[in-house]
């Protein structure tokens, strides 16, 4: 079975996908230079699976993932891998302590590692790329110096130093993944998640009578979140997770649901899997 990636080599993306092809016979994993690649590989057909960032525990949703989930229809979420995420200063291993002119990594990378930057390098220029790796890439292959905000496998991969070891912010950072198949997904209640996304009809009390039906049958909603439905200023679509106790009660309740909305996209229901991977960036 195929399985995409965001790549390249080192990423954490590379991590949670390593993980979840355990359980797979015969995976072959393959990269791509960008979330969205990943998702249209799976929904051209080139590849069966991806494994892709959904949200990160400080700096919240990765919008690119969950609005390809929700306008792209033939795509669903079939299982839910976590990690810890250890993020590392990494420079090339002739470093001599010159000043450091700039700091790489993927925009989320940055934004988890605001403390440290601030502290340490609050006159550096940040520079995003498309992935942790990418940028460890970009330092080893550089005459300047310019340093990456990366796991310590991609100093393993691309034969770098980590100058400082851990810098996010909070040591308890980790990143959901998921996987995202086109087989549709059924529901399922026990030991599992469900997803779904649905538009109103923008009138007083909509979204409120959608969370009445949640109540009645005793759902936990664990996350909600809006997001722009792309066509016209001020519409929204909601993203919402759940969690139920029995299936009767959760066909029930996506059954009206479906019924009382404008728009509904049932994402599936699915394990959330531990992904092990150790401090030092090995698995």
């Amino acid at each position: 079975m195929k399985i995409g990636y965001l790549g390249p080599m080192g990423t954490f993306s590379e991590q949670a996908a390593r993980a979840y092809s355990k359980s797979v016979p015969e995976a072959e994993l393959i990269q791509y230079s960008s979330i969205y690649q990943v998702m249209e590989a799976v929904e051209q057909g080139d590849t069966q699976e991806c494994v892709v960032p959904l949200e990160n525990s400080i700096e919240g949703t990765v919008t690119s993932t969950i609005d390809f989930l929700i306008f792209h229809p033939q795509l669903y979420i079939k299982a839910e891998i976590v990690i810890p995420i250890w993020e590392d200063f990494l420079v090339k291993t002739n470093y001599q302590g010159e000043p450091i002119t700039q700091i790489l990594s993927h925009p989320q990378a940055l934004a988890q590692c605001t403390e440290f930057i601030r502290h340490n390098f609050p006159h550096c220029t940040l520079r995003p790329t498309n992935s942790t790796a990418e940028a460890a890439e970009m330092v080893a292959k550089s005459t300047e110096p310019i340093a990456a905000l990366a796991p310590r496998r991609a100093a393993e991969v691309y034969g770098l130093h980590s100058l400082y070891h851990a810098v996010q912010d909070d040591d308890n950072n980790s990143t959901r993944f998921v996987v995202v198949t086109k087989e549709r997904v059924r529901e399922r209640a026990a030991k599992s998640k469900s997803s779904i996304v649905f538009a109103t009809q923008n009138k007083p009390g909509d979204l409120h009578r959608i969370l009445d039906i949640l109540s009645i049958w005793e759902i936990n909603m664990t996350k909600i979140e809006s997001r722009p439905m792309k066509h016209q200023l001020g519409t929204y679509v909601f993203f919402i997770d759940l969690e139920a106790k029995n299936l009767p009660d959760l066909k029930a309740a996506l059954k009206l649901i479906a019924r009382k909305t404008s728009f509904f996209k049932f994402l599936g229901s699915y394990p959330v899997l531990k992904g092990e991977v150790e401090k030092n960036g090995k698995q």
